[in-house]
């Protein structure tokens, strides 16, 4: 990744999604869960603080090492026991039907092969759990959409992979997923191009 992308890109993230207007999109999205859970693009632990007392434990899949000792703080305060327990969302290094719930917040814009990483979170969790995350992606408004066509190959070059314009619930949903809650919305006091966020619930 070079120095830039494992030495600033990581404390570029925690700031800038570490910001306090994005604590209740956290709290949304954790709400709900339960029991074993995996977090896909852990980062420097954010969620964190918002994850419920239903939770009994969670397997953090993270590939910087920056971003896990940025979360050193957070895991460690934290009730539920949080292991780093992978690096790559597209290979989990984990049986079938091991989790209940997963959990991914702002992550499925820089998995490079998207669906591979869907099929691994489908497999790793049992008959009926529960995919959780809030995600940006394609604007439905088509202004917004075509500046997001234009801006995506320098935000891709700024932020490790960032795609602008992937159609996440369409993604969810084609490897197999049923959603079971959606709320798509501009993120408050984010750009557009980079604020068009689905928050749901997906049911394997």
């Amino acid at each position: 990744m070079g120095l830039y992308g494992e030495q600033v890109l990581p404390r570029i993230i925690n700031l800038a999604c570490g910001m306090a207007t994005g604590n209740p999109l956290r709290e949304r999205v954790c709400a709900g869960l339960v029991g074993d859970v995996v977090e896909i693009g852990f980062g420097s632990g954010l969620n964190v603080p918002f994850y419920p007392t239903a939770v009994t434990q969670v397997a953090a899949i993270e590939p910087s090492d920056l971003g896990w000792k940025l979360a050193g703080a957070r895991v460690s305060a934290s009730p539920v026991r949080v292991e780093r327990s992978g690096l790559d969302g597209q290979l989990l290094p984990f049986d079938d039907a091991t989790f209940d719930c997963a959990v991914s917040t702002w992550t499925m814009c820089t998995i490079p092969d998207l669906d591979a990483a869907l099929a691994q979170v489908r497999r790793v969790l049992r008959p009926g759990g529960t995919l959780h995350f809030i995600e940006h992606g394609l604007a439905p408004d088509a202004s917004v959409a075509r500046w997001q066509r234009r801006l995506e190959p320098v935000q891709k070059r700024l932020f490790g992979g960032c795609h602008l314009t992937r159609q996440i619930v369409g993604r969810v949903e084609d490897a197999g997923f049923t959603i079971k809650e959606i709320d798509t919305f501009y993120e408050e006091g984010a750009p557009k191009v980079m604020g068009a966020d689905s928050l749901g619930v997906a049911v394997n």
